[in-house]
């Protein structure tokens, strides 16, 4: 269910787009320039992102380096590293890229200020959630968050150093691991929200997908490795 006001539109895109450029493992709408897909076609795409969703300005894209980076999209003029952006600023997109990690879109209930983070395993215990909600500025209660696509549970095993600064940090997130043959399984979304409801944010939506076991809709860094294309997520205030 979506909980964001009307002028508020979000949008989480599949690893296939009809007219999409890209081939092989990447097919065929890979929008990140970063991996070894070509060029020319992650540029095809992202001129079909534009037109397909009829954005209104090109996305604000970060330097995504599993931070706590929080930064005002209005105020970028180049590539800057930041793992978050906001806006209040009506038609800014504000956009990251994922394959795996936890996409957080954010907005107040007034739809007057949104942002998103990137929020793999390294950003989350880093407090990339807190530094994106501390840049609303806002009562928390005025906010609503949605999870986008990201691995689940059962096909995200991480080492017993990552479950340990997890619980070094809250305790509660000692419910977010699983123990399966010894091995630890860290759930992303139930994670997010131990951060969210700490924050004081319970108007939380989506965490119900697995990028992982979805191979028809969504790419998979886990799965595919250096192979893996991306999918983008953005957010904005439609224009008056």
């Amino acid at each position: 269910m979506n909980l964001f006001p009307n002028n508020v539109k979000l949008i989480s895109t599949l690893r296939f787009l009809e007219g999409g450029s890209s081939q092989g493992n990447f097919e065929n709408f890979n929008l990140a320039f970063h991996i070894k897909d070509k060029p020319n076609h992650v540029l095809a795409n992202r001129i079909l992102l534009a037109s397909h969703y009829n954005l209104p300005s090109s996305p604000v894209w970060v330097n995504q380096v599993h931070s706590n980076i929080c930064v005002n999209a209005e105020l970028i003029s180049s590539k800057v590293d930041a793992d978050a952006s906001y806006t209040r600023e009506p038609g800014i997109v504000c956009a990251v890229l994922t394959a795996d990690c936890l996409p957080i879109f954010v907005s107040n209930k007034k739809g007057t200020a949104v942002g998103i983070a990137h929020a793999g395993w390294k950003g989350l215990v880093g407090g990339v959630i807190e530094s994106l909600i501390e840049s609303f500025g806002l009562d928390k209660n005025e906010l609503v968050v949605h999870l986008g696509p990201a691995i689940s549970q059962i096909s995200f095993e991480v080492g017993e150093e990552v479950k340990s600064q997890y619980l070094s940090k809250n305790v509660n997130f000692e419910s977010c691991f699983t123990n399966l043959n010894n091995k630890h399984y860290l759930d992303l979304y139930s994670a997010a929200r131990v951060v969210l409801k700490s924050c004081g944010i319970t108007s939380i939506s989506g965490g119900d997908r697995c990028s992982y076991n979805e191979p028809d809709k969504y790419f998979s860094y886990r799965r595919d490795g250096t192979k893996s294309g991306r999918m983008a997520h953005l957010i904005w205030i439609k224009p008056y």
